[in-house]
């Protein structure tokens, strides 16, 4: 295998922002490894260019098809360069209706399995001194919102995960980075979500509409996947890697309103807050 290529493995390659991450990769003489979870789709990929797209049957909820594919990717190319974490999906609820199993899902498929892939990669990576994990998680692991609790919840986990893990690795020459896109025109709020409808009327005034808002958003959010793909491919190029990376217009927007109501609402009850230590 030519030196110069990098291995990527992307989690998440059907559709939207890891469909053109893939693309984008590709276009640059890399090798992607994307994680699907029908058959039909791992064939297509290995077609798209032959030699460096290959597919591979993954289902991020399942830690012994994760053991099993991390296998098969050592032993066929020795090295992953590039983890990108992007397989996941919203569930849409309020926090006292959405199922215990569904929320249980949520985590399944947004934090543990993750989590189990990180795990299964990090002893190639120690031993490589060098690679690039990249989680995709989401503005919405920076800022709770009427609805999106659930969601909120995985997602913040994540973020946690991966500031730890950058302060861990960064003596290894590993880096980690937090990719938070703000609104982009995937299906995350159409084909690919899952919705509990609100049935509790105290809810209406708040959940409800942040769903109706949300699924009125679809297929109109202004993030383009393509730049983002684009963006995502330069900051793995970077030797300095930033621990955030929050995507479009939007999602800056967010970061910095949150961060002032955030030290406003700090300065206001300080006082109230401080006075717990021992004299």
């Amino acid at each position: 295998m030519n030196k110069d290529k990098k291995v990527w493995l992307i989690t998440g390659v059907s559709s939207g922002l890891g469909r053109q991450l893939a693309k984008e990769v590709l276009s640059q003489g890399h090798i992607v490894i994307g994680t699907f979870r029908k058959k039909s789709q791992v064939e297509a990929f290995k077609n798209e260019i032959p030699g460096n797209s290959f597919g591979i049957l993954m289902d991020v909820s399942s830690s012994q098809m994760i053991t099993d594919g991390v296998k098969a990717i050592y032993n066929r190319f020795e090295k992953i360069d590039v983890l990108v974490n992007n397989a996941g999906y919203g569930i849409m609820g309020s926090i006292e209706e959405v199922p215990d199993k569904e929320v249980r899902r949520q985590f399944d498929v947004n934090v543990f399995g993750v989590l189990t892939l990180i795990r299964q990669i990090l002893p190639h990576m120690r031993r490589q001194r060098a690679g690039h994990i990249i989680n995709i998680t989401s503005i919405a692991g920076r800022v709770g919102s009427e609805g999106l609790g659930i969601y909120n919840g995985s997602k913040f986990a994540l973020e946690g995960i991966g500031e730890a893990l950058a302060l861990e690795l960064k003596p290894l020459g590993i880096k980690v980075t937090n990719v938070e896109p703000g609104p982009f025109r995937t299906e995350w709020a159409g084909s690919s979500a899952a919705y509990d409808n609100t049935k509790i009327k105290d809810y209406e005034s708040t959940v409800g509409q942040r769903i109706k808002s949300l699924q009125e958003l679809s297929g109109n959010q202004p993030g383009d996947p393509k730049k983002a793909a684009k963006a995502i491919y330069r900051l793995a190029q970077l030797e300095e890697a930033p621990v955030h990376l929050p995507l479009g217009k939007i999602a800056y927007e967010v970061f910095e309103r949150t961060n002032n109501i955030l030290m406003e609402e700090l300065a206001h009850f300080e006082q109230l807050g401080k006075e717990c230590d021992f004299e």
